[in-house]
């Protein structure tokens, strides 16, 4: 036992020791599953192939939980605003047609183009834009992150865009793109502060931080005219979500701006006597009797344009239902 304990035979331990880890090393690398001191380096968030692979996974699983209305067909695949949207669809599809959805059809995504950001730390995360058969001309543009290597990839932002109506984002000689700081003060708003700036913007509409559009000054001049109708009033509340699976993430563009996700909580509630008749989806999801009151919570997924001068342009923006309260 003593001779087992000795200078040469630790030393000879020591080597081995070296040797498997710097062989595990190169083999993590080789295969692209990037993750030595990765919370300290700079690195691909992901290979494109990885990237292709979590796009058909998703598809796959999106597919199966659309076709039998089930969540938790998906629910490893998605989180975030789009978990939130996707669970209430499933969940009102599932109770008004429990043995599925009748008008299935498989959604397919062509032609997808990646961005993927090189970062230091988790999460990891990159955006897929592709031609769907869902949604006219429209393309979808998909955020996937994860928070650590054991987990399957996530989408965890999803909305519909006009084909070219995306900045071009800045890439270096490899075509890696570049993940702009929450907390980057270089740019009108910092993406961390967007989602705030946003919801203090649609209730104030005070200074001239976001440019005009259908998802600013449009919006509020639409609230407006159903605030108040005949029998009925309607209250609009919004407010930020910024930590978690919420978190904004930001891609620098080439004019040294960035493309932001972002997401937001809204409320809608109307009160007095000529509340509107729901429809089977929205009492699927709708706690208690609509007698005086009937209020809507939606989860919002944005994306936007913050230069480093100007206005915040949003580009799109994409909701849906989560629950409903009657009184």
């Amino acid at each position: 036992m003593s001779r087992d304990r000795g200078p040469r035979r630790l030393r000879r331990l020591d080597r081995r020791v070296l040797i498997a880890a710097s062989v595990t090393a190169l083999s993590l690398t080789a295969s692209g599953c990037v993750v030595v001191h990765g919370e300290r380096e700079v690195l691909p968030a992901s290979t494109r192939a990885e990237a292709a692979k979590a796009l058909r996974q998703f598809t796959t699983a999106y597919n199966k939980a659309d076709k039998a209305y089930d969540s938790s067909l998906d629910a490893d695949h998605v989180t975030g605003a789009l978990g939130d949207i996707d669970a209430a669809r499933l969940k009102a599809g599932h109770a008004t047609s429990p043995s599925g959805n009748a008008s299935y059809t498989p959604l397919k995504l062509t032609d997808a183009t990646f961005t993927i950001p090189k970062k230091a730390g988790w999460p990891r995360w990159f955006v897929a834009e592709a031609k769907g058969n869902k949604g006219g001309d429209a393309h979808w543009l998909l955020v996937f992150t994860r928070n650590r290597l054991a987990e399957p990839w996530q989408v965890a932002y999803l909305t519909l865009i006009t084909p070219g109506s995306l900045p071009k984002v800045q890439k270096d000689a490899d075509g890696w793109a570049e993940a702009v700081p929450a907390n980057s003060t270089e740019l009108v708003v910092p993406p961390a502060e967007l989602s705030k700036d946003y919801t203090t913007y649609l209730k104030t509409g005070a200074g001239k931080t976001f440019a005009s559009g259908p998802h600013t000054d449009e919006l509020r001049a639409k609230r407006a005219k159903e605030a108040r109708k005949p029998g009925l009033v309607t209250q609009f509340i919004d407010e930020p979500l910024t930590s978690g699976d919420y978190a904004p993430l930001a891609l620098r563009t080439e004019d040294g701006g960035a493309l932001v996700f972002f997401t937001t909580r809204r409320y809608a509630k109307q009160t007095g006597a000529s509340i509107p008749s729901q429809n089977a989806f929205v009492k699927a999801l709708t706690k208690g009797e609509i007698e005086q009151s009937f209020t809507m919570e939606f989860m919002s997924n944005g994306v936007a344009v913050d230069p480093k001068q100007g206005q915040v342009t949003m580009i799109s923006r994409l909701e849906g239902l989560t629950s409903a309260t009657g009184s």
